[in-house]
């Protein structure tokens, strides 16, 4: 369990700490890749994360789960991190559909098993719209849809009430929706009765 585990780190076992890097590493890398759009802030932002959190092992109490104080410092960095972006007027690029870390997953239970091409030009489209969201839209959308936390999760982890994370993510949905559907990659008839009949993870 990592509570075991983040004992052991604050106790000043090495192996324990490795082992959360371990266990971390490849999400927090691609939550800060998927909020910079570059892959060098990606890694800064990373190493920046693991050593907050190497730092302040003593000042963690377990009121929140490891995994959400984690993401709250990831969260957080890449927010300001964007923040001095915008200040400087610019704005990180999209990142390339090419890149290998991507992970967001694309249900293709709805299209025919022979258009293997056509998912893939989805998943690109898609990828391309997650990175046009605003930056506190696409946080939360990441944290729900790619790494599955609860509202209740996204909410500790950034500090907003769980009307707000709904509230966020919808917009996020629509923005994403409209954009597929003016591209002509998903049929709006096919949006429309799926966002109708979309069911809430809890």
């Amino acid at each position: 369990m990592d509570e075991e585990l983040v004992k052991r780190a604050a106790d000043g076992d090495d192996s324990a700490f490795e082992e959360l890097v371990r266990r971390y590493e490849k999400r927090v890398y691609n939550m800060a890749l998927r909020m910079t759009g570059n892959t060098e802030d990606a890694l800064d932002i990373s190493q920046e994360a693991f050593i907050r959190v190497w730092r302040s092992l003593g000042k963690f109490k377990g009121n929140a789960k490891f995994s959400t104080w984690l993401f709250r410092i990831v969260s957080n960095l890449c927010t300001d991190h964007l923040r001095r972006l915008s200040r400087r007027r610019e704005l990180p690029l999209a990142v390339s559909a090419d890149d290998e870390e991507r992970e967001t997953e694309i249900a293709d239970g709805s299209f025919a098993p022979d258009a293997a091409f056509e998912r893939e030009e989805l998943r690109r489209e898609l990828d391309r719209a997650i990175d046009t969201l605003a930056p506190e839209h696409r946080e939360i959308f990441l944290m729900r849809e790619v790494y599955s936390l609860s509202y209740a999760e996204i909410s500790e982890t950034l500090g907003i009430e769980e009307g707000t994370v709904k509230s966020r993510l919808h917009r996020a949905r629509e923005h994403l929706r409209e954009l597929l559907i003016k591209s002509g990659n998903i049929p709006e008839s096919f949006a429309s009765n799926n966002r109708k009949g979309r069911g809430e993870r809890r």
